[in-house]
């Protein structure tokens, strides 16, 4: 029996992962990770070389981020609130270049989202207060770090932003380059 559950999304190589949950009276244990039980329920042998954990406050709206070098795949969870994950296929010869998938992620859910090298990623802070975690296969680049709008018209991101609540943005992610803009792979 697996101990993970592997389900694509809008985008079939952006998988959702739902390990194993064990629990009893005194509360739960799943293993987070595992090389061997990742490579053989998705067919990826990845190597992971960076672990990044952020908290972030409600409505906060984190990306569209990627790298044109060192491009990473990512496979993240939250272990405290609640964020809508969006990916972006920006590969050329992608099937689904220019689609995008969302995904909720919560530490109640316990759901991993695998992100593959070439796509945009981010996500918005539901609760109150989210932290997030992900593992890179490569390390962080920030001289080919690009951002892409977050709510380009062309891709059409459907954020689940209540009426008149807009995102809490940095400057980077405000300046997102527009679709046509932005460098794809």
């Amino acid at each position: 029996m697996s101990k993970l559950q592997v389900s694509p999304t809008a985008i079939p190589d952006v998988l959702v992962i739902e390990p194993k949950i064990f629990g009893d009276e005194r509360g739960w244990f799943t293993e987070s990770f595992n090389a061997q039980d990742f490579r053989v329920a998705t067919g990826l042998a990845v190597n992971f070389v960076q672990d990044n954990h952020s908290f972030s406050r409600q409505w906060t709206l984190r990306g569209m981020h990627y790298q044109l070098e060192k491009t990473q795949g990512k496979l993240v969870r939250v272990i405290a609130g609640n964020v809508f994950d969006v990916v972006v296929d920006i590969r050329k010869d992608s099937v689904t270049y220019g689609k995008w998938a969302g995904v909720e992620l919560s530490a109640q859910n316990h759901k991993q989202l695998w992100v593959p090298p070439g796509l945009a990623h981010g996500f918005l802070v539901l609760s109150e207060a989210a932290e997030f975690l992900y593992k890179t296969t490569d390390y962080y680049h920030p001289q080919s770090e690009v951002c892409l709008s977050w709510n380009d018209s062309t891709v059409g991101i459907e954020w689940p932003l209540p009426q008149g609540i807009s995102p809490n943005m940095n400057a980077k992610d405000l300046a997102g380059l527009a679709w046509d803009a932005a460098p794809k792979f």
